[in-house]
């Protein structure tokens, strides 16, 4: 059974809300299968729009571009690998587990096992993982980021980084290696999967232990490598 989870994006994203109505929630549904289906480049809201049977114009309704259409995936999806990082390391005390289980999350949000009916987590991650840099990777990335677009981004950064901190409070460098293992996590996958000779690693059928794994050696072997075996 489907179930309703709100997430608070930046109004600055949309004209309207999609999560707010049935064409909103059936515009992010498809918009996410046909960037996974065409590519980004070719995407278009023409195409999405006759994908979901309604008009261009009432797409515009609710994004003026479809970078902005983006964006919003992608804060979608970083608002939901937080919600899950929080859940998941409540109440757990030790920093060396709460790294662990973040890193676990990172690079499996899509296998969570969410509900949310408008959006397929496995289909968006493929989305994340294939397009997610053009979302910033933009002449207007510095405006962007004064708006708050990225904002969840950098506070799924932020709180990883906490973790690194608790662990070892010298380490000099928390913040790099916590936006470094979020884009691992996605290009190491991306590597895997279609230039497999830029990893040592291998994705197959969906699964991403080997991800996970790469990851767990490259933090902890910086931020604590003289007691490995404690974390």
């Amino acid at each position: 059974m489907a179930i309703r989870i709100q997430m608070q994006l930046n109004e600055k994203l949309f004209l309207r809300d999609p999560q707010d109505t049935k064409l909103g929630r059936n515009i992010i549904r498809h918009s996410i299968l046909l960037i996974d289906e065409i590519g980004f480049e070719q995407f278009t809201f023409k195409k999405l729009a006759e994908q979901i049977e309604s008009t261009e114009a009432s797409v515009y309704r609710y994004f003026e571009n479809k970078h902005l259409l983006l964006v919003y995936l992608l804060c979608w999806y970083w608002e939901w690998t937080k919600f899950q990082l929080d859940f998941n390391t409540n109440n757990i005390d030790d920093p060396c587990q709460k790294l662990r289980i973040a890193i676990a999350t990172i690079v499996n949000t899509a296998k969570r096992n969410a509900t949310i009916d408008f959006v397929d987590e496995d289909i968006l991650h493929k989305v994340v993982v294939a397009e997610g840099v053009k979302g910033y990777h933009s002449k207007a990335v510095d405006q962007e980021n004064q708006e708050g677009f990225f904002a969840t981004y950098k506070s799924l950064a932020v709180k990883i980084a906490s973790f690194i901190t608790e662990i070892n409070p010298t380490f000099s460098y928390p913040r790099a290696l916590a936006s470094t293992l979020l884009e691992m996590a996605k290009d190491q996958t991306y590597f895997a999967e279609h230039l497999p000779r830029l990893t040592d690693i291998e994705v197959k059928n969906g699964d991403l232990r080997q991800v996970e794994e790469l990851l767990l050696d490259f933090a902890f072997r910086l931020i604590k490598p003289e007691s490995l075996d404690a974390c």
